[in-house]
């Protein structure tokens, strides 16, 4: 297992479309709230588009602006691909080979410049980079935790449990979870109860609940109320002392 010496959090998904984007960029407000210095970092984006014949990495550029740091896109971002696709799949179709080594030295390269560094993955902990090797490959191999991004819906027990099992059993450390509400809906008996099951069934805290933010857009690089309202939604302190061992 390769050590990093500086730290860094990779935050992952029970499934694609849940608002990881978003939630990463809340978590950095939060975190650089409390006096941390806050790097990013976005391995593989997948499903870009092109803007005057080049790939634009949104969600790498989100959370960017979101950190407030200059640092070269390439690193924060080291592969985009065009196809809405896992991104082994998506590299195997553009005839790109993705390199773990290239990404652990991107990282390693943010890890040594900020008190902690974000890492935002690509749909769940289970989805292929590359020929053989699974998100949670990489994470065993940047040797940090991971946050949980879930829906708050029906169906989220299930998604959630999973996710927080199959990453314990791959020993990876699961700092908590984090549920997101993408879009307006009424709160019915399954967003009131889900929190404290997962939570108890887990045995992982519940680091908060963002509710849905009118106006945010990830692609148009609006960040609406998200700075103010991840500050009264989320509970870091977990985060702080992984960052303060």
């Amino acid at each position: 297992m390769i050590y990093m010496r500086n730290k860094g959090i990779f935050i992952t998904a029970t499934d694609t479309g849940v608002g990881k984007t978003v939630v990463t960029a809340a978590l950095v407000f939060a975190l650089k709230k409390s006096g941390y210095s806050v790097g990013v970092m976005k391995p593989v984006e997948t499903g870009s588009l092109a803007k005057n014949s080049k790939l634009v990495p949104y969600d790498a550029l989100f959370l960017l602006k979101a950190a407030g740091i200059k640092e070269d896109i390439n690193i924060i971002v080291p592969y985009v691909f065009k196809h809405p696709l896992a991104p082994a799949i998506a590299a195997d179709i553009e005839g790109v080979k993705v390199s773990f080594s290239h990404i652990l030295d991107c990282y390693r390269k943010l890890s040594q410049r900020y008190d902690i560094v974000l890492v935002e993955g690509a749909g769940g902990i289970l989805v292929p980079v590359c020929k053989g090797l699974f998100f949670t490959d990489l994470i065993k191999k940047m040797n940090i935790p991971v946050i949980v991004v879930a829906r708050p819906i029906l169906g989220t027990i299930n998604h959630s449990l999973l996710t927080i099992k199959y990453a314990k059993n791959e020993g990876i450390k699961v700092l908590g979870f984090v549920l997101n509400y993408t879009e307006k809906i009424k709160s019915g008996m399954a967003e009131k109860t889900n929190p404290s099951v997962i939570q108890t069934l887990s045995k992982v805290p519940l680091l908060g609940i963002l509710p849905y933010i009118n106006g945010i857009d990830v692609k148009k690089g609006r960040e609406s109320d998200l700075e103010d309202i991840s500050i009264s939604s989320l509970n870091i302190d977990r985060v702080r002392r992984y960052i303060e061992s």
